[in-house]
């Protein structure tokens, strides 16, 4: 079967489970079920064809992944459906191994898998369909956005060198490879003309950008292309690797006029001796001489992080010293995970593993440190001007939002108060009259 119409049209339900890089594929598969002719939306009670876009990164995931799977197999018993094609990381994962723990499943797709691949899985005309890593990565258009239409991702390369020991991104997603800056460029003019005012730049390692092309400038150089696009409101800068953030970008994110004053660095630690068994590459001093770096360049930058506990053999004094550097920075947001153990992953097998009730109290301990930090700036907040982009506007009026300080899906929101002339997608001037939590509470200026 090739990449045109389909002989039959079938309606289709499609979950999408996972980070923004796995929506994005997801973005791409829905566009490519619907120029076949297949009817995209469906509800699974009524589809002909589930398609699950999973996520396989750590434990909570796949148990996520393995609920909705048992759920649309059910459908598919209950009918009318007809076949459950599986995608995503976690088929890329396992394999075969994950027919023999759910032999229901019609066919396999991987982050690697074509068109083709996923035409032939819905009409039942293969069954393991995985793909090969490409050199470079496909373009991710055309693509049917299931973001709110003020913001999209921006995908800019593909894989991960890395090669941290808890990690399963290499096996599943391949090595690094960085997607051309013409593809990227057109894309991005694509993603503004069909209404997006903000782009979120991602990768499995976007500071890394260029480092395997000859004749590539790097991230900062591409952020400067980027800049001068007709349209844009605001560009913003995603899972950023400390080793490979170069002075160069750092220089771009200061200059560049749209560029917001945000980046997502996820350090995980920041023990020198956990950080060498991570595999990280990048000591103490280093990280907090470049920090220092970052908020010299640019004084008013919303950093923000991720961190791992209960990494095996991390003692009481390690995660103290976690504790009291996170109060030292004060990142803007944080995110936490407890270590997963996952197969395959050298860490899995390391000495020291950490009881699961530990772990959790030191999650709740370091999220309960981040929370105070976190109430702390919104309260000093109060009364300051901001710019504010309107997402969506509710049915009573409100709307919601974010300002610079808050990357879309993983930290707080703006809620804006009643107004009678707001838009979605645009940028609109504010106050901050108050904070719930994580949430700023705002007015616009009218």
């Amino acid at each position: 079967m090739g990449c045109g119409k389909s002989a039959e049209q079938l309606s289709v339900a499609f979950v999408s489970l996972g980070c923004a890089k796995n929506l994005v594929d997801s973005e791409r598969m829905l566009a490519w079920i619907g120029q076949a002719g297949h009817i995209v939306g469906a509800a699974q009670e009524q589809a002909d064809v589930i398609i699950i876009n999973t996520c396989g990164f750590i434990a909570d995931a796949c148990r996520e992944s393995y609920e909705v799977i048992s759920q649309a197999l059910a459908q598919k018993q209950a009918g009318p459906c007809r076949r459950v094609v599986v995608a995503g990381c976690l088929g890329q994962r396992m394999g075969r191994e994950l027919l023999k723990v759910f032999p229901g499943i019609n066919a396999l797709l991987g982050p690697n898998s074509s068109e083709a691949d996923l035409l032939k899985a819905i009409s039942g005309e293969g069954r393991i369909l995985l793909g090969r890593q490409r050199k470079r990565p496909r373009r991710d258009t055309p693509r049917v956005r299931i973001t709110p239409t003020a913001y999209a991702y921006l995908r800019i390369a593909e894989g991960c060198n890395q090669h941290c020991s808890f990690c399963t991104i290499p096996a599943i997603r391949g090595s690094y490879r960085s997607k051309a800056a013409k593809t990227i460029l057109c894309e991005a003019k694509e993603l503004l003309a069909n209404g997006a005012v903000e782009l979120n730049i991602i990768g499995q390692d976007t500071s890394s950008y260029g480092r395997d092309c000859p004749n590539s400038n790097g991230l900062g150089a591409l952020l400067r292309r980027l800049d001068r696009l007709a349209g844009l409101g605001w560009l913003r800068v995603l899972y950023a690797y400390p080793s490979s953030l170069d002075n160069d970008t750092i220089k771009a994110m200061a200059e560049a006029k749209h560029v917001v004053h945000y980046l997502d660095m996820p350090l995980q630690h920041i023990s020198d001796r956990i950080l060498r068994r991570m595999g990280r590459r990048f000591s103490r001093a280093k990280t907090e001489r470049l920090i220092e770096r970052l908020f010299k360049a640019v004084s008013d930058l919303a950093l923000r992080t991720s961190m791992i506990v209960g990494f095996p053999g991390e003692t009481d004094s390690e995660f103290q010293e976690l504790l009291d550097f996170v109060a030292q920075v004060r990142f803007h947001a944080l995110g936490a995970f407890v270590f997963s153990p996952e197969p395959g992953t050298p860490a899995a097998n390391f000495a020291g593993q950490i009881p699961e009730d530990i772990k959790q109290q030191r999650l709740e301990a370091l999220m309960g440190a981040q929370q105070q930090i976190v109430v702390k700036r919104n309260k000093s907040l109060i009364g300051k001007h901001i710019d504010v982009l309107v997402e969506r506007v509710l049915s009573n009026g409100h709307a919601e939002g974010r300002y610079y300080g808050q990357a879309p899906e993983v930290d707080g929101i703006c809620r804006i108060e009643r107004t009678q002339s707001i838009a979605e997608g645009r940028i609109i001037p504010a106050v901050i009259y108050g904070y719930d939590g994580y949430d700023l509470l705002v007015k616009p200026n009218d």
